[in-house]
């Protein structure tokens, strides 16, 4: 079983998010953080698979190969924090370096039951290792986490993947101050990022040729249909990714296919949609190497080492609090 710690997950804060972002703004957006319901995740976990993505390669790389290294650098820690961990088939590098001398206990923070009950069916029975998983939200978790660890105790926080990409660079920022304030000196952060790439390698990433990541983006209407009792016909509606080169970001967008109002029984409203226009479900901002340090060395974070993938262009960073 897992804890569900935060108050700010669930179908009512599905439902203000939906309400907020399709019927409250002038521009329709909704939170990337609620693509990952069961089906989603699924869909996510192929994503991973496909040729077009190297992410999750190059990630799952860099982990095998530095995670020796990125544990003795963070101090031989006790507790390994995921943010975010989805099924956690990568992190099980660090989790089996961090446990070849002590016991460790491992916190897995998400707001997918569904994915925190594969995480911690594939990485509670590693040798040595005490899985916990949290639903909750990042910062709720992480401070539910941290709860009576002893004085030398050191904690390290994961966040992998290039989820830090989703932010805007100054909620980036902000997070990584957050997060920093509620760790002691000495606790660490091994950031995972995106770097920089040609556009049509990004956008093939993004809209790949079997339309997987087409299906994902969609099913964020279908949860919509299920939980919240929309009618969206998912056939009157179409994925589209988008390179904005001048913040060097991907965007992921719904597109609407012809004018059209969907009611939405759990709100009692309906939705108006123009024929073309969009809902904005997810950003992926791709950085520089010394970007990503520059970020952390602003709000207070020390950087132990970078480790690069040539191949496909990501990067993780080790920072000290």
């Amino acid at each position: 079983m897992f804890a569900a710690v935060s108050e700010t997950i669930g179908t009512s804060a599905f439902a203000r998010d939906v309400s907020e972002g399709l019927m409250d703004g002038t521009r329709k957006t909704l939170p990337s953080s609620w693509l990952y319901d069961e089906v989603g995740s699924a869909l996510f976990e192929v994503i991973t698979l496909l040729p077009e993505y190297g992410l999750t390669r190059a990630d799952a790389a860099l982990l095998r190969d530095a995670a020796p290294e990125i544990v003795r650098l963070a101090g031989e820690p006790e507790r390994v924090i995921e943010l975010g961990s989805g099924s956690g088939t990568k992190t099980r590098y660090i989790l089996e370096a961090a446990a070849a001398e002590q016991d460790i206990t491992y916190l897995p923070i998400d707001i997918s039951g569904a994915a925190l009950s594969a995480c911690s069916s594939l990485l509670g029975k590693l040798p040595g290792v005490s899985a916990q998983p949290l639903e909750a939200t990042y910062l709720d978790g992480i401070e539910y986490s941290l709860r009576g660890r002893e004085a030398d105790e050191r904690a390290l926080i994961l966040f992998l993947g290039s989820t830090i990409g989703n932010f805007t660079p100054r909620e980036a920022e902000d997070f990584l101050d957050a997060v920093r304030e509620k760790l002691r000196p000495g606790d660490s952060l091994l950031l995972g990022a995106d770097l920089v790439k040609p556009r049509e390698q990004l956008l093939r990433a993004y809209d790949d040729a079997l339309g997987v990541t087409a299906a994902f983006n969609l099913n964020l209407l279908g949860r919509i249909n299920r939980e919240l009792g929309g009618e969206f016909v998912l056939s009157r509606f179409a994925h589209e990714a988008r390179f904005d080169e001048r913040h060097s970001r991907i965007e992921m967008h719904i597109r609407s296919l012809t004018r059209q109002r969907v009611w939405i029984g759990a709100l009692d409203r309906a939705v108006e949609f123009e024929d073309g226009e969009t809902i904005w479900t997810e950003s992926s901002h791709k950085f520089r190497p010394k970007e990503i340090a520059a970020i952390g060395e602003r709000v207070g974070w020390e950087m132990k080492r970078q480790w690069l993938d040539p191949d496909w262009g990501f990067s993780e960073t080790l920072f000290s609090a």
